[in-house]
């Protein structure tokens, strides 16, 4: 069978089978509890307090009831989704974001600084963008912008490809404001959202190079002989449909966008400034976001209706997400009615308990990227793991700060190149960049960033990073 007539298995369909699976796992597996203490407002599990209860196991009602009440349960977290979602879609309406990257292509032509400075600072642009909010499904779009562009300046479509995708994808890894990966996390981890923004900033701006170098090699390659290039027979006849002139027909960023961007900008330090200084939490963020999201609509000069019908379609694009949230807790609600958690709990740690802390940390970091293969949603498999592996890191001598850390890395990596993420096959779909080509340029980077993460989880140990 060929690659291309595979299709990626359907996520709702994974995360549904699991909470079959895990309803049945509780007829299986013994139920159990460890007795937990409250330690500065934290639910820590006290160690060595294992023991057996009475079995619940669940049954195709509960089976059932399972994703409503994950709704339930989850509802702070995916009301937060959705209105930052609707934020984010009026701010793409005003087409500010837009035009600010093709003012800084268009000075490519005119300075040899830019000409050299243009792939990094661009991926630093959307490694930020990854960073701060999460930007995902939203890199879609850019291809239709970066492809034609790197055409045009003699490079090839893989590097239109990886300037917003690998960029957005390296900063998603290593996020230190993402209200999507590291906001739920840290919340279910029960940690001061954004805490550790120290370390994680070192760790953003480590990856980031790593990615900007390996791209940069690549560029500076296809420049000096295009045939090099991966994607070069594909690239020929793509060359001929492509009107490759388009972009010279930007007349420039007007007053309105930079308005819009100015004021994003705005909101993104009041966020930043309340996270620090009066620890908001998703309620205060969420609200930030909402009124943001209103006033770049009319600095953009967008109708009322414009307003709200972007805010929807915002929005609408995150159900997915909501959904993928909900499935997710429910699939713990199955477990933790079924009493099976803390047996899991018990069984992992006694697998790595025995390991350095530091082995411990980073087979978390294996395990996390392994998951996501079936999960390829950052919020909904910080819902599944993280109320997991907060207290097994508890256990085995990992904080919580570094079991999200192993989390995000797990999560952001492989969704870079893992065929059941929507956003990798929707991407390449665009760029008409078949998936084992992109698998062939992407595993030598894949390597690498896996090294670079498993050296990154040793520091914390060392500083005891809390």
């Amino acid at each position: 069978m060929r690659l291309s007539s595979l299709k990626a298995p359907n996520t709702y369909a994974i995360i549904f089978s699991i909470i079959v699976l895990m309803a049945l796992l509780t007829w299986l597996i013994p139920a159990g509890e460890f007795n937990r203490v409250l330690i500065n407002n934290k639910s820590i599990v006290s160690d060595n307090s294992y023991h057996l209860v009475e079995n619940n196991p669940q049954n195709i009602d509960d089976v059932l009831m399972a994703p409503i009440r994950g709704f339930v349960d989850a509802s702070l977290i995916i009301g937060f989704v959705l209105i930052v979602g609707g934020a984010f879609g009026v701010f793409q309406k005003t087409e500010a974001v837009d035009s600010g990257i093709k003012a800084v292509a268009e000075a490519y032509n005119k300075s040899p600084i830019v000409r050299r400075l243009l792939i990094p600072i661009f991926m630093v642009i959307f490694s930020l963008a990854g960073a701060v909010f999460g930007m995902s499904e939203e890199i879609i779009p850019f291809i239709l912008v970066f492809v034609p562009m790197a055409l045009m300046l003699g490079y090839d479509s893989i590097i239109g490809v990886a300037i917003p995708f690998v960029g957005a994808g390296v900063g998603f890894a290593g996020a230190f404001l993402n209200p999507f990966t590291l906001g739920i996390a840290q919340g279910i981890g029960e940690l001061p959202l954004f805490s550790g923004i120290e370390y994680r900033l070192i760790v953003w701006l480590i990856l980031t190079s790593v990615a900007v170098f390996f791209v940069m090699r690549y560029a500076s390659k296809i420049k000096q002989n295009p045939e090099l290039s991966i994607t070069y027979e594909i690239d020929i006849q793509k060359k001929k449909k492509l009107n490759l002139n388009s972009t010279n027909t930007f007349k420039g960023i007007d007053n309105k966008h930079k308005i819009v961007l100015f004021t994003f900008l705005l909101g993104i330090f009041v966020l930043v400034f309340g996270v620090l200084k009066y620890e908001w939490f998703i309620e205060e963020i969420c609200a930030v976001f909402f009124m943001t999201g209103i006033a770049v609509g009319f600095m953009g000069r967008l109708k009322v209706k414009e307003i709200t019908d972007s805010f929807i379609s915002g929005a609408k694009d995150l159900i997915g997400t909501a959904i993928v949230i909900a499935l997710a807790r429910g699939i713990l609600i199955i477990a933790t009615d079924g009493k099976i958690i803390d047996t899991i709990l018990f069984s992992l740690a006694s697998a790595i308990k025995g390991l350095h802390p530091v082995v411990s940390g980073q087979a978390m970091f294996v395990v996390q990227s392994l998951i996501n293969f079936f999960v390829p949603s950052g919020s909904g498999q910080a819902a599944l793991t993280m109320p997991i592996m907060a207290p097994l890191g508890d256990l085995v001598g990992v904080t919580r700060q570094t079991a999200v850390l192993a989390f995000q890395f797990g999560d952001g990596f492989s969704n870079l190149i893992i065929p059941t993420s929507a956003v990798t096959m929707g991407v390449l779909t665009l760029a008409e960049i078949p998936w084992e080509k992109w698998v062939r340029w992407m595993l030598p980077l894949q390597i690498i960033l896996f090294i670079v993460g498993l050296l990154l989880l040793i520091p914390p140990y060392i500083t005891n990073w809390q």
